[in-house]
């Protein structure tokens, strides 16, 4: 896909991160360094990974919504949900009067039926299912008007269609309750019997039931309330093929594609398996990709700690979180007001589901502290700044922002 520009508001572009990306991408173009970045302060060392915060899907979101707010000061204007994971985004929304119509568990805030023609439903980055796009269209609205919903979502969709015009069943890997496996599933559903797997737990129980190594029983107990209705894995599962909410961990959604094709292996026969078992691995988001190859890189570097910076119901980073946590001790923040002093910091624990507050999370060390620094893809850089002026200011003799950034003004300088 050609990469456009985006018109971004001015509040969240970066003084600093961005720098560091410009820089980078003249140094690598074609991005094959997944060695992140250090910044080295004296005392503290902040590594920055190679790819990290807003993405393609994002940037055109935002896009959209702030064009869209700014061309219609005199219209409603309404959000279905939250345009993306990132609370500091959707309440500068709120704020410019824009309203939602659902909460991101689908609960209403706004009935769609109290809607005028001539209102402004801007569709979010993970689009939307099937059934509210005829209810926009019953009331006269357009829902593809202001459609943010992200390319590579709406890849999925494509080749889901694909396969089902051929005969295939789906398998989403996701979390059913996701406003985009929501849409996915809709999608899916109107044209192929559809199962979601949540992670490779659920794929090994599908294998089984697929393969009658399990009850069929079981799978009303664990699939019943995620896949269309009377979907039989032994009869549905003859021909398929996995496709995945795009902000899933990448070699989760392989490790679950790998479940089920052997158990299409065991069932059919190794000879006979890609005619029953379909490839959907180009189904993966390159954004996805790149944002977890380089977290892994980034934990690679040893840091002693790692702040990540997002929204709490945002899934693309609670896994660069899950990522990092099985390395170092690590903090998932929405911004830089969860901490002011080494002492305490509030951040939240995806696995418990709540706020949790950790004394003396900055180690006092004998040499310079490294800290891992990354962010969502629905994270706006600027947030990264904040964050990381904050930290600086915990340490002593310091050295200067300038001095650190200057080396890569000075690469940005060069190729201009």
């Amino acid at each position: 896909m050609a990469r456009k520009s985006f018109d971004i508001p001015k509040m969240y572009r970066s003084p600093i991160i961005r720098k560091v990306k410009e820089a980078n991408k003249v140094t690598d173009p074609r991005k094959k360094d997944l060695d992140p970045t250090e910044l080295d302060f004296g005392p503290v060392q902040i590594l920055i990974p190679r790819h990290f915060g807003f993405c393609y899907g994002v940037e055109n979101a935002i896009d959209i919504a702030y064009r869209t707010v700014e061309s219609n000061p005199d219209k409603n204007i309404y959000l279905l949900s939250e345009m993306i994971h990132n609370p500091t985004v959707n309440e500068d929304l709120l704020d410019k009067g824009v309203r939602f119509l659902f909460d991101t568990d689908g609960t209403v805030r706004i009935p769609i039926e109290s809607l005028k023609e001539d209102d402004i439903v801007i569709v979010p980055a993970f689009g939307t299912t099937l059934a509210i796009q005829e209810k926009l269209q019953k009331q006269g609205i357009d829902p593809y008007q202001y459609n943010t919903t992200c390319p590579f979502v709406e890849k999925v969709w494509k080749r889901g269609s694909q396969l089902g015009k051929k005969g295939y069943s789906l398998v989403v890997h996701g979390k059913h309750e996701h406003e985009e496996t929501r849409a996915t599933f809709s999608h899916s559903a109107d044209h192929s019997s559809t199962v979601v797997v949540l992670n490779p737990e659920e794929a090994h129980i599908l294998a089984e039931i697929m393969t009658e190594e399990r009850p069929l029983s079981d799978f009303e107990k664990h699939f019943g309330h995620k896949s269309t209705e009377g979907f039989n894995p032994r009869e549905d599962l003859e021909f398929f093929g996995v496709i995945n909410q795009t902000t899933m961990l990448a070699t989760e959604t392989q490790e679950v594609m790998n479940i089920l094709k052997e158990a299409a292996k065991k069932r059919f026969g190794e000879e006979n398996v890609q005619k029953h078992f379909a490839d959907t691995s180009d189904t993966l988001c390159y954004a996805t990709n790149e944002n977890q190859s380089a977290t892994y890189a980034l934990a690679d570097a040893n840091p002693d700690l790692a702040i990540v910076v997002g929204g709490y119901n945002s899934s693309n980073t609670m896994h660069l979180v899950e990522i990092l946590e099985e390395y170092c001790p690590t903090y998932h923040i929405r911004d830089a007001n969860e901490f002011d002093s080494p002492d305490e910091i509030l951040h939240f624990d995806q696995w418990d589901k709540e706020m949790k507050e950790t004394s003396d999370w900055l180690p006092d060390l004998d040499r310079p502290l490294r800290i891992a620094l990354t962010s969502g893809a629905s994270c706006p850089d600027i947030l990264v700044d904040e964050v990381l002026l904050k930290l600086l200011t915990f340490f002593e003799n310091t050295r200067e922002i300038d001095d650190v950034i200057k080396p890569f003004e000075k690469t940005m300088a060069a190729a201009t």
